[in-house]
């Protein structure tokens, strides 16, 4: 039987052309107010997810 897509995940994260999956930063959605103009801006930006948790996402999302 073929494997689903976990839509949830793929919402959540992103997997480039080689293989790294990539995320949005955590703590930047609201709140934003009392943090600094350059931590804004670092949150910006995509993070990758490296290790097991990314083997794991990949087989969630029925790549690997």
């Amino acid at each position: 039987m073929k494997q689903k897509t976990r839509k949830s995940v793929s919402k959540r994260f992103k997997i480039t052309k080689t293989g790294k999956v990539l995320h949005r930063s955590a703590f930047a959605r609201h709140l934003r107010r009392k943090k600094s103009a350059s931590q804004l801006r670092r949150q910006n930006k995509l993070r990758q997810m490296i290790g097991p948790r990314a083997r794991r996402i990949r087989r969630m999302l029925a790549i690997a």
